[in-house]
């Protein structure tokens, strides 16, 4: 298996695998419209899209693409990144494949630059997430408006405190 940034006529296979992994694995947590909402939204153009503000990686094996992931500033902030739309397979989940994108996005020049990396995380993605280092927000520890929990992590260790945060 290989990790490595998404080529665009890649984004059909990947919009096709995060569609597949929103129907079966996100299921569990999610009414099937929420879900019909987030599908229009990962269509190839909108995966073309992301690529093009982004980091977008993916995790193939030959000419199968298992997983994807992005990483990409925190709101235009020079300190801090966020990952966004980290999916592998169904048919790969629990395989490792997850913690190996994570890996890559964290050494990506987005996520060595940051001194904090946060995730909106389904609930699904939420335990994957803290068993990867990271942790609820402060006061965010309930999905928010979107469906979604905030999580963080501070790459940088350091004695210094991080900076404040940047307001987005």
């Amino acid at each position: 298996m290989e990790i490595r940034r998404m080529h665009p006529q890649e984004a059909v296979a990947v919009s096709d695998l995060v569609v597949e992994t929103l129907r079966t694995t996100n299921a569990k947590d999610y009414s099937p419209a929420y879900l019909e909402g987030i599908v229009q939204r990962k269509q190839p153009a909108d995966i073309l899209a992301e690529a093009e503000h982004f980091h977008f990686y993916v995790a193939v094996d030959g000419d199968r693409i298992l997983g994807c992931g992005a990483i990409g500033p925190y709101w235009g902030s020079l300190t801090e990144s966020s990952l966004f739309t980290l999916f592998v397979h169904p048919a790969h989940q629990g395989k490792g494949i997850g913690r190996q994108l994570i890996q890559a996005l964290e050494q990506d020049p987005y996520g060595l630059r940051a001194q904090r990396i946060e995730v909106p995380a389904s609930i699904t993605a939420a335990p994957f997430y803290r068993k990867c280092g990271y942790q609820y927000k402060p006061g965010h520890t309930e999905p928010d408006e979107e469906g979604l929990l905030r999580l963080e992590k501070f790459p940088v260790q350091s004695d210094t405190p991080p900076a404040p945060r940047e307001q987005p």
